[in-house]
């Protein structure tokens, strides 16, 4: 871990910050365990240098169960966005996000003072005063866990067991874009995590209808080659479109899945892949190029597209189009896909 560097950055900005009033930490919008981790970190971090108790928000909802439950075992302490007077703050910080991404609430018009990210930085980070932005990195935990060792920042259990089962989720175990401050971070809060509450997050009761998102998942999936492509039109938690794409990765012959549902007027949809030539990140992006916003890492990635009207014949369009894009940057033949289940 690069700690010259995180000290360096994070004294600047934490004198920078002192004494500026209240703080507002906004994560991405339907927050994963990476952006609440770091959100949690940096509000614990201001806490011990400059005595300012931040506020953490997001838009959305915290959908997934393992998400739920990590929420609710660590008592992470959060305000939604709907319930935020933006005027009442003077330093605006973005953790894992950045703006104009459209995955977060944070209005675009206004200014953002900090942001700390591990996504391809976007152009408008240069109007912000302070930007940390690592794209190599696995995951935005391991920066910010960079800050409280630089700084020397005691942290109790229950932040050493956020971080690291943020780093933990985010690279799948260290499986997928990581790298060696990553793995050191890992090894790092290990032994400082609470592994009972790590059972419970990662073996969550859930509701029916997750499964039932399992089966319509796989019914409407079609298969072009080696491209998987699902759509699960409906949906009620916004995190189960990118669950459904991990999960329908694991079939044999599958290289890359492309994922969709609507979730309260806007389209959400993930693409994941196993190829190591093909970039997720750019991929979405050409994908979604005009219809929405988007981006993401190497195997990963994500994007938005709204407003959306609820119609399945609409959304049947919107998937043809999405396929018909993806398969052409693949370099893919064009076709009708063979459904995954034949009866």
């Amino acid at each position: 871990m690069d700690l010259t560097r995180s000290k360096e950055f994070s004294g600047q900005f934490l004198d920078w910050v002192r004494g500026k009033g209240n703080v507002l930490i906004v994560a991405h919008d339907n927050p994963d365990p990476d952006s609440l981790a770091g959100a949690m970190a940096l509000k614990h971090l201001l806490l011990k240098t400059t005595g300012q108790d931040a506020t953490i928000t997001y838009g959305g909802i915290i959908g997934r169960g393992e998400n739920r439950t990590m929420a609710e075992l660590l008592e992470i302490d959060t305000v939604h966005f709907d319930h935020i007077d933006l005027d009442s703050f003077q330093v605006i910080c973005l953790v894992d996000t950045q703006p104009g991404t459209g995955n977060n609430s944070f209005p675009e018009d206004r200014t953002v003072h900090l942001v700390i990210d591990h996504h391809p930085i976007r152009d408008v980070c240069s109007t912000c005063r302070w930007v940390d932005i690592r794209e190599n990195f696995g995951a935005s935990a391991t920066i910010l866990l960079e800050y409280l060792l630089a700084n020397d920042i005691s942290f109790g259990t229950k932040l050493a067991t956020i971080l690291f089962y943020a780093i933990k989720s985010e690279t799948q175990d260290l499986g997928r874009d990581w790298v060696k401050a990553d793995r050191e971070a890992y090894l790092y809060l290990l032994p400082l995590a609470n592994n009972r509450i790590l059972y419970h997050i990662t073996h969550p009761k859930v509701p029916r209808q997750y499964f039932f998102s399992y089966n319509r998942a796989i019914e409407n999936s079609r298969l072009f080659d080696d491209v998987l492509v699902f759509n699960l039109y409906a949906i009620d938690n916004p995190d189960i479109v990118a669950e459904m794409a991990d999960f329908l990765l694991r079939m044999e012959g599958v290289e890359v899945v492309l994922g969709m549902g609507q979730y309260q007027g806007e389209e959400v949809v993930s693409l994941r892949t196993s190829q190591p030539e093909i970039i997720a990140g750019e991929a979405i992006r050409v994908v979604l190029n005009g219809l929405g916003t988007a981006g993401g890492h190497h195997t990963t990635a994500g994007g938005q597209i709204k407003p959306m009207v609820g119609k399945q014949a609409v959304q049947r369009e919107l998937e043809n189009s999405l396929t018909r894009r993806l398969l052409e940057y693949l370099g893919r033949k064009p076709g009708r896909g063979r459904p995954l289940i034949q009866s």
